[in-house]
């Protein structure tokens, strides 16, 4: 059996983290002691290892509580409803990754288009393309909007 601080050592997070997966329904205590100190059993270290896992892989609280609710009754869930999860969260960081470069193009050109000199920045052309209707700022908008609405380009 592990105590909170124990068990938070073991695998290098803060106690608080474990508090955290408690109050949020993905960890919980086996047992407590007469003192009423939260103790884990190994069990409960696998759980937290595979919460840890699948949170280094980019999944959301909400996707290991879906992960965890299929683990714990494989044998009648499908390897397709782990596979959707994933491929839903592969769509998901795919679409976050183009819409940061995307961010990573517009913001190359408006720095190659200052001068960054000591001027004032009255006729700064950063803030001006800023200011303007240009279609290239509102082209990166409507990238925006589709990448989060599931639209491609």
């Amino acid at each position: 059996m592990y105590r909170i601080g124990e068990l938070s050592a073991l695998y290098d997070i803060k106690a608080d983290t474990l508090r955290f997966y408690e109050k949020h329904g993905l960890l919980s205590p086996s047992s407590r002691s007469d003192a009423g100190y939260r103790l884990y059993n190994h069990s409960d270290s696998e759980r937290l290892k595979f919460i840890l896992r699948a949170k280094a892989v980019g999944f959301s609280l909400n996707d290991i509580a879906d992960l965890l609710s299929i683990e714990v009754d494989k044998s009648n869930r499908a390897c397709a409803e782990v596979k959707g999860l994933v491929d839903t969260k592969l769509e998901q960081v795919e679409a976050k990754l183009a819409e940061l470069q995307h961010f990573v193009t517009s913001l190359k050109s408006l720095s190659n288009t200052c001068c960054g000199g000591p001027d004032s920045a009255e006729h700064c052309s950063i803030l001006e393309a800023l200011e303007s209707s240009d279609k290239h700022i509102i082209a990166k908008k409507e990238h925006h909007h589709f990448a989060h609405s599931g639209h491609k380009d």
